[in-house]
């Protein structure tokens, strides 16, 4: 026979987040940071860069991960080219050494307020600067 009998004891109760291997440590930044690529996505800007000059080598790279369809979008993606080239050469001039922090941080601003003029959403803005 079966019995259920009935304690006195309490037990603390609360969610608990499962993430992969992890189970209750998952960090609220690492949960705001999905909730906002859940969003409006990402947009990963890469550019060469002299080591030297601060001029940047050819055309930067765009990847759009969840924000805009590359093909359907390629006047938005022709001036934020042109706006990243032209936020690293200012950021660069007269900077002895360059400050690569500074400048990545230049392109992220920049370019985050230029795409929401532009679509009125805010993807995460990930700025790669290579030296070269």
């Amino acid at each position: 026979k079966e019995y259920i009998e009935k304690l006195k004891e309490t037990v603390p109760i609360n969610l608990v987040m499962v993430d992969g291997l992890g189970v209750g440590d998952v960090q609220e930044v690492v949960l705001r940071d999905r909730q906002a690529l859940s969003e409006d996505g990402i947009f990963v800007v890469i550019a060469l860069v002299d080591a030297q000059t601060g001029e940047v080598r050819g055309s930067p790279d765009i990847i759009s991960r969840g924000f805009v369809y590359l093909k359907e979008s390629r006047d938005l993606l022709s001036q934020t080219r042109h706006l990243v080239k032209r936020t690293i050469e200012e950021s660069t001039n007269r900077m002895h050494p360059i400050n690569w922090t500074h400048v990545k941080d230049n392109v992220r601003e920049r370019i985050g307020s230029f795409l929401f003029q532009k679509t009125k959403r805010r993807p995460m803005v990930l700025p790669v600067v290579i030296e070269v």
